[in-house]
């Protein structure tokens, strides 16, 4: 592991140990400061638009040179606890300017003022917004990390049963996409996992909903016959492994195409950090583009 990812990594795990302190309102705010220094680099290359609807709340990132048609859907994580636009934009800003495509960045409703389903409601309306206003379903990308990686799950299997279009693809980082906790990382990772504990995601679990095991919840549960191709990314060192593997997993043996790239000793959404043993995956990410949007 190179020295700046090592010192990376005890930054991560120092944050880590914080979030455990906070409270619901601090936790969000320094995720707020954490998306502006995310997009800080990428700010000159993109402008920023807000989507004119009244059923939910999203922005338009878009890249000074376009090179598709197509635009990303992208649902940021933070355990439907936390995450409000300034976070949201931060990742939606690096992949609008490293892949030259639109992306529709949602701030859904946030738990536990606002429990299951709203963060999946808005995702839906955002996603119908898109359909409604010129774009095809093949030309639209799901992306989310963490509970948004596990919330463009949820939103394919409810715009599936409901009988809508699916997206092109879906691009998920470290899906928490098992909100029972049940995977065997959660015990076999659990020394090793330097930003994420079992006791926090307990926790946003319980502020979100009732019913973990319902399918629009965790997705892993879920019938995921018919899903639009996937890529997903996951750290080797986290606790939430399983989620990602079985999902991958499940899709393979639902029919479905799944690419599952594991990153070894990296921690939860490092693709975010843009790790430099690792950029390889912005690579991963623009090829999946091509090929989903176009075929390439």
């Amino acid at each position: 592991m190179e020295l700046l990812t090592k010192l990376l990594r005890s930054q991560v795990a120092l944050a880590g140990k914080l979030f455990d302190g906070f409270s619901v309102e601090k936790s969000r705010s320094s995720q707020e400061k954490l998306g502006e220094f995310m997009a800080y680099k990428y700010k000159p290359d993109v402008k920023c638009s807000k989507v004119p609807s009244s059923d939910f709340t999203a922005e338009y990132i878009v890249p000074e040179q376009i090179e598709s048609n197509g635009i990303i859907l992208y649902l940021h994580g933070g355990g439907y606890v936390s995450g409000k636009m300034n976070y949201a934009k931060g990742f939606a800003t690096i992949l609008a300017a490293n892949n030259h495509i639109r992306v529709c960045c949602l701030e859904y409703r946030l738990a536990p003022e606002n429990k299951f389903p709203a963060a999946l409601d808005d995702a839906c309306n955002a996603y119908l917004y898109l359909l409604e206003n010129g774009y095809s379903s093949k030309n639209i990308v799901l992306c989310g990390e963490s509970a948004g990686g596990g919330l463009v799950y949820a939103l394919s299997l409810k715009l599936k049963e409901s009988g809508f279009p699916l997206p092109g693809g879906i691009i998920a980082i470290s899906p928490w996409s098992d909100l029972t906790l049940s995977g065997s990382s959660y015990e076999e990772n659990k020394e090793v996992d330097p930003s994420m504990t079992r006791e926090r995601l307990q926790f946003y679990a319980e502020c979100y909903t009732d019913t973990v095991d319902h399918p629009y919840v965790s997705p892993l549960f879920g019938d995921l016959t018919g899903l639009p191709p996937s890529l997903i990314f996951v750290g080797g060192a986290e606790i939430m492994l399983s989620d990602a593997v079985e999902l991958h997993k499940k899709l393979l043996s639902s029919g479905c195409s799944s690419s599952l790239h594991i990153a070894p000793d990296m921690w939860h959404v490092y693709v975010l950090f843009d790790v430099k043993e690792f950029r390889g995956d912005y690579q991963c990410i623009n090829a999946f583009l091509k090929e989903v949007l176009y075929g390439i």
